[in-house]
């Protein structure tokens, strides 16, 4: 497994990420959850070191889960980066909260759920319209003062509202995690990798094989897009001996900006896979050539 330095906080971390949505299952099952804490072992034994999580997931479940993996194995704590978000509320309208008090509760729950002291990394997940600058650095403060976080980053933000978060606190703003797949290009335009490369930040993806695996959500390709598309991976996937998830793989991994994509299959075999598309020597041409199959057209 590749390594890369998240932002430039002085951790290491394998370059592919482990999702820990889905540990829980739909139902929480305890066979679901058997299921998840099997994902997260087979993970650990491929090479993931970074472990993503937020409040929300499951209804807290997910974390519960992984909190239990890392009770059965003593001493794995220590060689991973364990990352949870916060920052959504559902329990009376759909919201955003980044208050103090909320995000502050909220790595709180974490840990305890976790069974861990401390986050490596805490990421807000999507911008709070109403965020005070001030006051959400506080809770930063707050947290890192008291040893309960190590470093944060933001979820889903573009470069300006990253920008005047940065201006408020002098905790180093270190992962961007926003969706990057060949069906949502909209981080090559709207400046996230430009900041993210310029000012080493890590990017990572998440939903990266969305378009190419799956159908993305709120899916906008037509028919014959999508087959252009699909016809290119394929032949890609043949060029380079592979299987046809990969080159999405491949494609996001080729970007200078050191992207990090966040696997959240829960099959092992296919966790411990996706390891190969690190393998894969992607050259510039191909990725051009898959961006003209998306777009159906070439670059001006």
């Amino acid at each position: 497994m590749q390594t890369i330095e998240i932002g430039k906080s002085g951790q290491m971390s394998s370059r592919l990420a482990y999702g820990c949505m889905r540990l829980a299952g739909d139902n929480g099952t305890v066979e679901e959850r058997e299921r998840g804490k099997a994902a997260v072992r087979a993970a650990i034994e491929s090479g993931y070191t970074l472990f993503d999580h937020a409040d929300i997931y499951g209804a807290g479940a997910c974390e519960e889960v992984f909190g239990e993996v890392l009770a059965e194995s003593p001493g794995v704590r220590d060689e991973l980066i364990i990352q949870s978000k916060c920052g959504i509320r559902f329990e009376d309208i759909h919201r955003y909260d980044f208050s103090k008090s909320w995000i502050v509760g909220s790595v709180e729950n974490s840990l305890q759920r976790l069974g861990i002291e401390q986050l490596d990394l805490l990421l807000l997940h999507r911008p709070d319209y109403l965020m005070s600058l001030e006051e959400t650095a506080a809770a930063f403060d707050e947290l890192h003062s008291a040893g309960k976080v190590a470093a944060f980053g933001v979820s889903n933000f573009l470069p300006s509202t990253l920008s005047a978060l940065q201006s408020a606190t002098p905790h180093r703003l270190q992962v961007n995690q926003v969706e990057i797949n060949l069906h949502n290009i909209e981080a090559l335009h709207n400046g996230v990798l430009d900041q993210c490369q310029a000012e080493r930040i890590t990017p990572q993806a998440w939903c990266p094989l969305a378009g190419i695996a799956w159908e993305a959500w709120g899916n906008t390709f037509s028919v014959e897009q999508s087959a252009r598309l699909q016809a290119e991976a394929r032949r890609q996937a043949d060029h380079y001996g592979v299987e046809k998830w990969l080159i999405a793989l491949a494609w996001l991994l080729r970007h200078p900006a050191n992207i990090s994509p966040i696997i959240g299959s829960t099959t092992p075999a296919r966790i411990a896979a996706a390891t190969a598309a690190l393998g894969i020597d992607y050259s510039r041409e191909d990725w051009y050539r898959l961006l003209e199959a998306r777009n159906g057209e070439a670059v001006p």
